[in-house]
Formats: structure tokens, C-alpha cells, sequence
């Protein structure tokens, strides 16, 4: 990583007194950084045959923090000077006034790079953009006439960051991120229902706004209205269910994924706390963290500590093997940081977060898993979910889903909601198929208040035991 002076803001924070001030409020102190942030983002939506809004937003801030044991003091500043940084040392400085810590090894830097540091504001001209949402308003009722409203939106950001540590290690990463919606209603005979589909990544707007692509969500967001208008009311009840591949991983990243944060397991919180070496899943399942995937939604090329993303296995073959871990977490459990120190802004502390969590695949053929289902569910799209981490209770909404009886895909339902427990859920997985898949590109996750970009993925699983609720007995 670039280890030259704060380029962006070189005239308002000189790197040698930005370092002199943060020297002097980790001293004493486990670890420390300035966080330095440069956002701008934008965002357009089309809805009902017309531009509902579109906004602009830039913002930046630095966020100073000084680490003793299992204290941080944190102060953060949308006005980057030296002034404001002697202020925020004042309040980071009250954590470490005991002392007595020994400064952490800085990160290592890499010169690896997973995207590309283009503007994707600037990869398509404003018009082009309202221009591609009419197009995909006008598209989307021509396909069917059930068609009676249209959603569309498009997004794009960059963020810039510098770390700055008091053993004068500086670093910086520059991320974009694009995303495009589709949401489409249908009616029939009074009844509506609706589908959406989109995706997108760290990469720029010109492939996301090319025909080949909205239209493909255009007809992707029509088929789940589609689907939804001709479903039955869902059965309830302790039964098999099929999850499909790529996106319903959502559920693995709620259930599973934040029970693997280190934080969590450090303080005994998790329902996967002590646990580690111990069988917790099925044999042949594999799930990893990994923020290493080009252009992803959910990869960092380094995580906002300044550690080099990573693909951390959490279960290997269902043995439970490792937790996600900042800087703080890894250093007071005694293991290595993961490269999952993530925040949402400067204005927040970093914390162990996901990155892209997946399950990785197996040998089986997808039909077959479903083939296999006597009496269930093959659930492929999901909504909305809640989850107790302490427990790993979870309740998710399936967005699309069918009956299944003694092998055979029957009408669509409408209303189940799946509901269990992660730990439960993971020694039920009886087949894994070979379709790994990783999801569009949708993915944000909130923790604590805070929300970062993620990404999920895993093959077809299915899982005897799953409560399915619904409006049937």
C-alpha cells in the first residue's frame, strides 16, 4: 500500500503532526490509528413512470482511536486539521491514562489490489442514467401487462481511506461500489404481488446500465411477481426444506456468520463460544469468511485497521476452526487478526464484521437434494429475518419458495417464514450440492448500529428439522 503523505489532505493534515499528536495520545496504549475517510456518493430512482430523486452526497472526517486492553477511547471530526485532531486526542487519550500497554505489531502491507480505484460516479454521464431507468420502466410494462408499477433505482460510491499508525506505518485503500434495482408489480384480477432482482459490486456503472444486464433483472424481478401471483398459502410445521444457492446464504450470514465474530465469542455471548475444535455441523460442511474476491460487494483490500483481507475458515468439515477478528479481539484471545476490523464511517469504531461468507460446495446434483424431500419446501429467495445472536434463534421470510411432496415440485407459496436455530441447523444439513453460487450483489449487514457492505454465497442444502411457518396448517 502507498506509504506516502496524506495526499488528499495534505495541506489540512501534514503527516508528521498528525503523527506527533498520535503518538502522543497512544502512548502507553495496545494500538491506536487515525482513520481518515473521503466519501461521495450518488443515488437515482425511478418510480411510477417518473424520476422520484436524486441526490448527491460527499461527506469526510477522521476518527482517532487509542486501544488499552479491552477499552478504547474513540473521538471523531468532520473537520480534518491538527487543531481538531489535538481536540479528539484529549478524549481518545482517557482510555490509556493508566499506560502500561505494549504497542501491536502494525499490519503488513500488501500490494495487492481487488478493484480498481475508478470513479464509478463518473463511468456513466448523468443523463445516461435517467435515461437507462426510463428504458427499464418502459421495458419491464412492455413485457407483460400484468405490469402495474415499476421501481428502478441506481447507486454509486467511492470511499477513500488513510490509516495512519503511531509507528508512522500509513496505508490507504480506495473502494468503489455500484448497485441496480428492479422492482416490478403485477395485478390479476385484483390480486397484486410483486418481485425484484438487481445485484451489483466494486466495479463501475457501465456494465450494470448495459441492456444485456437490467434487462436480464427486468425479467428476473417479472418471473418472481409472476410466481408469487399464482402462490397458495405455505404449510406449517416441523419439515425438510431445500435452500436454494447464492442468495439464501443471507441465512447462513444471520444464523451462523455473526455467532463466528470474535467479539461475540470473546465475551461468551455467541452460542458458538467455546466451542472451538468441537464438531458443529454436519461433516462435509465448510464455511469461510473470505474478503479476497475480486470486486465484490462484500471484499476490502485491506479492512479499516489496515490488515489485509483474508479467507478465514471458520468450520472445516464441520469442526468448528476459527473466528472473524479485528485487531483488539485477536490480540486479547491470543490469535492473529483476521482482516475483518470494519466500520461504517469515521464516526464509528472498527469491530470484528463479515466480509463475503459462504459454504462451500459438495458432490451433489441440485435436483436430486430436492428429489429427495418427502415432505417440505424448496426455498430460493429471501426477504427480511431476525436472529438472536446469544442462541442463534433465527426467523426468515422467504421471498419465494414451492411445495415439495415425495420428490415433486408442486405450486409456489406464499407467507413461510423458516424458523430455527443456527447451531440446530447446521448438524440437520444432510446434502450439499455442487452449485456454489455467490449472490448478485445486494448484500448490507447491520451490527451494533452500524451497516457495511457484505456478500454471501453457498450451494443447494438441504436440512431435515426446519419449522416452516405459514398461513396452513
Amino acid at each position: 500500500m502507498a506509504q506516502d503523505p496524506f495526499r488528499p489532505f495534505e495541506t489540512s493534515l501534514p503527516l508528521d503532526e498528525a503523527l506527533s499528536v498520535l503518538r502522543q495520545s497512544t502512548h502507553g496504549a495496545d494500538d491506536g490509528e487515525i482513520f481518515v475517510e473521503r466519501r461521495k456518493s450518488e443515488a437515482l430512482s425511478f418510480d411510477d413512470g417518473r424520476l422520484r430523486s436524486a441526490s448527491y452526497d460527499a461527506s469526510e472526517g477522521f476518527g482517532l482511536r487509542a486501544v488499552c486492553g479491552e477499552v478504547a477511547g474513540y473521538a471523531h471530526s468532520t473537520e480534518v486539521s491538527i487543531p481538531a485532531l489535538r481536540r479528539a486526542s484529549e478524549t481518545a487519550r482517557l482510555a490509556v491514562e493508566a499506560g502500561g500497554g505494549t504497542l501491536a505489531a502494525a499490519p503488513q502491507p500488501t500490494n495487492r489490489h481487488l478493484y480498481s480505484e475508478d470513479d464509478p460516479i463518473d463511468s456513466a454521464p448523468f443523463p445516461v442514467k435517467i435515461e437507462t431507468l426510463r428504458e427499464i420502466d418502459a421495458f419491464a410494462r412492455d413485457l407483460d401487462p400484468r405490469v402495474v408499477q415499476v421501481s428502478a433505482s441506481i447507486a454509486a460510491s467511492l470511499q477513500e481511506i488513510e490509516i495512519l499508525r503511531p509507528d508512522g506505518v500509513h496505508l490507504r485503500d480506495v473502494r468503489p461500489m455500484t448497485r441496480v434495482n428492479v422492482s416490478v408489480i403485477v395485478e390479476r384480477n385484483g390480486r397484486r404481488e410483486s418481485g425484484s432482482a438487481g445485484g451489483g459490486g466494486r466495479i463501475g456503472l457501465d456494465g450494470l446500465i448495459a441492456p444485456s444486464y437490467w434487462q436480464a433483472q427486468v425479467r428476473e424481478a417479472l418471473r418472481i411477481a409472476l410466481v408469487n401471483l399464482d402462490a397458495v398459502p405455505a404449510p406449517a410445521g416441523v419439515m425438510e426444506v431445500a435452500l436454494g444457492p447464492g442468495w439464501p446464504g443471507i441465512l447462513l450470514h444471520e444464523a451462523i456468520g455473526h455467532g463466528l465474530e470474535g467479539d461475540f465469542n470473546r465475551k461468551g455471548s455467541s452460542a458458538f463460544a467455546g466451542l472451538m475444535g468441537q464438531q458443529v455441523a454436519a461433516r462435509g460442511v465448510t464455511v469461510v469468511d473470505d474478503g479476497t474476491l475480486p470486486d465484490r460487494r462484500g471484499s476490502i483490500t485491506i479492512d479499516d485497521e489496515g490488515t489485509p483481507s483474508g479467507r478465514t475458515v471458520l468450520i472445516e468439515d464441520g469442526i468448528l476452526t476459527g473466528y472473524m477478528q479485528d485487531r483488539q479481539n485477536a490480540r486479547l484471545m491470543g490469535v492473529a487478526p483476521t482482516g475483518n476490523g470494519r466500520r461504517q464511517s469515521y464516526a464509528h469504531k472498527p469491530m470484528p464484521r463479515m466480509t463475503n461468507t459462504l459454504m462451500l460446495g459438495g458432490d451433489a446434483n441440485p435436483a436430486d437434494l430436492v428429489a429427495e424431500i418427502k415432505n417440505g419446501i424448496w426455498a430460493v429467495g429471501f426477504g427480511g429475518g431476525q436472529v438472536d445472536i446469544t442462541n442463534g434463534k433465527f426467523v426468515f421470510s422467504c421471498t419465494e419458495a414451492y411445495r415439495v411432496e415425495n420428490g415433486k415440485i408442486g405450486a409456489p407459496v406464499k407467507g413461510a417464514t423458516l424458523i430455527g436455530d443456527g447451531p440446530s441447523a447446521l448438524k440437520r444439513i444432510r446434502g450439499l450440492g455442487n452449485d456454489m453460487a455467490l449472490d448478485p450483489g445486494m448484500g448490507t449487514c447491520g451490527k451494533d448500529g452500524q451497516w457495511v457492505p457484505v456478500g454471501v454465497g453457498q450451494p443447494t442444502v438441504l436440512m431435515d428439522g426446519l419449522t416452516v411457518g405459514g398461513s396452513a396448517a
